[in-house]
């Protein structure tokens, strides 16, 4: 039942939805803008992503962040937590950055790092298989898939032709729909079940002759 929103203000506002408007935390700890907010599956943790350049983890009972990570040169708008590992963070740097960075928020460590070529606007990772995707913007504005932990690549997907914004996945994980500054809506299969069920019998699949 905890709402949160981040603005230019620099600061994270965290409301309980059930008790009256003026109770509110107020979270510090970014020196410029707020521009992404993601809850960790089991709703104990909260990322952030500055304009600071700034990826921070907050949990629900401290006003100031737990952790803080500073590996990225760009703003921190792309932000996912795996719902396969718990305390598995994955974050996505701007247009003078171009790396998705991937945290052990259990150690506070940093894991691996892959160079993109292009701005990281999102990040959202399969709900049923050890993939993510992510939307970029300058100067390539695709979309990829990858698989994770290896980090290849899957699939690069065009046809946007400014910055992917926004991304949303379908209830079923199976697809995605994103939207960019060229106005338009694409809808993309790309966690389909045929494809899933394909790769598992691959002849490079260890399992699939064991009877």
């Amino acid at each position: 039942d905890l709402l949160c929103s981040g603005s230019r203000d620099r600061f994270i506002i965290q409301r309980d939805i059930r008790t009256p408007p003026h109770q509110f935390r107020k979270l510090t700890g970014h020196k410029q803008e707020v521009c992404g907010l993601k809850w960790s599956p089991d709703r104990q943790h909260l990322a952030s992503g500055g304009n600071d350049n700034k990826l921070l983890v907050w949990n629900q009972s401290s006003l100031t962040p737990v952790q803080k990570y500073s590996e990225h040169v760009a703003a921190v708008k792309a932000i996912a937590w795996s719902p396969h590992q718990h305390g598995l963070l994955a974050s996505g740097g701007g247009t003078a950055d171009q790396y998705i960075r991937f945290w052990n928020t259990l150690t506070g460590q940093p894991l691996q790092a892959i160079h993109t070529g292009s701005q990281v606007c999102n990040l959202a990772w399969s709900k049923t298989t050890h993939e993510f995707v992510s939307t970029h913007g300058y100067s390539q504005h695709q979309i990829l898939v990858w698989k994770y932990p290896s980090l290849q690549q899957v699939v690069c997907l065009t046809g946007h032709h400014c910055r992917v914004l926004y991304l949303a996945m379908s209830p079923d994980g199976q697809s995605i729909v994103t939207g960019a500054g060229d106005e338009t809506l694409r809808f993309w299969n790309i966690f389909n079940k045929s494809r899933l069920q394909k790769e598992s019998r691959s002849a490079l699949n260890l399992f699939s002759s064991i009877r």
